[in-house]
């Protein structure tokens, strides 16, 4: 079914407007769609290779056979807030769902009513390639124990609403600590060198340290600086990003200057941590 013919019944067409917003901010894009092998957007089969084994990114279109068609808002919420998909699966936590779960009610909201409204493609999900015990999902339940706390991300009554909106765009949507925290051995970010740099990072990529530090991280970077790279991926030394962080540019160049801005502000606030910790 081509694009063009595709129209999805009783549209809110403010939610969705809203939903393609958080969509670009998430960069969801990226993780499910295979473009290496011009796969439909959004149908899945995007490999993402971890310590773990090789997970694929799920096909989200809204194709009730092999998609989210199926899905209930409800079940969205759940699988965003909660890790737990329809059928009390629960999901694996290379889906981001330990940061998604701090979005708000209403950008859930809003983010499935733009995945509703994409075309469904018909593509069957590829099995994960996962070495055991990590390709159990009843580990998850233990998992969660551990390491996480469902949300939504509280604001911080000490700080300001840029700071505020930074802190929810960088932690919340665009789970960027995801890539940039180091993990222990059970996969879980280590909160305590949040955005440290990770040198096990996706696809076997080293992802740099972006806290203050000077000598490791970006402290010698700008505000105005942060919100360049973000906007056009150019860094202070006039390089370009590149592999993992172009892509998430693609996303962030497409933010408001004000969610840029908002992002660079709690970017420049974390605390310095040199690589290692």
């Amino acid at each position: 079914m081509c694009a063009a013919a595709w129209a999805p019944a009783n549209a809110d067409d403010a939610a969705v407007k809203r939903g393609a917003y958080i969509f670009t901010a998430a960069d969801c894009v990226s993780c499910h769609t295979d473009v290496k092998h011009d796969g439909k957007p959004l149908a899945g089969g995007r490999a993402l290779a971890t310590p773990f084994g090789t997970f694929y990114g799920p096909n989200i279109t809204p194709d009730p056979a092999t998609g989210i068609g199926k899905w209930t808002e409800a079940d969205f919420h759940r699988a965003l807030r909660f890790g737990i998909a329809p059928g009390a699966e629960q999901l694996f936590p290379v889906f981001p769902f330990a940061s998604f779960t701090g979005m708000t009610d209403q950008d859930i909201s809003d983010l499935y009513a733009y995945l509703m409204a994409q075309p469904p493609v018909t593509r069957a999900n590829t099995p994960h390639d996962v070495s055991f015990p990590f390709n159990l999902r009843a580990g998850v339940m233990f998992w969660k124990m551990l390491f996480f706390a469902p949300g939504p991300l509280q604001s911080d009554p000490t700080r300001d609403a840029v700071w505020n909106r930074g802190n929810y765009l960088a932690n919340a949507v665009a789970h960027c600590g995801e890539c940039h925290t180091p993990r222990n051995f059970m996969g879980a970010m280590e909160k305590g060198l949040a955005f440290s740099g990770n040198p096990n990072g996706p696809d076997g990529q080293k992802v740099p340290n972006i806290t203050s530090d000077p000598k490791d991280g970006i402290g010698k970077w700008s505000v105005e600086d942060i919100e360049r790279v973000l906007e056009t991926g150019q860094t202070p030394d006039f390089d370009y990003v590149g592999s993992g962080m172009a892509e998430v540019v693609k996303g962030t160049g497409q933010l408001t200057p004000e969610d840029r801005h908002a992002i660079a502000v709690y970017i420049k606030s974390l605390k310095a941590i040199p690589n290692g910790g």
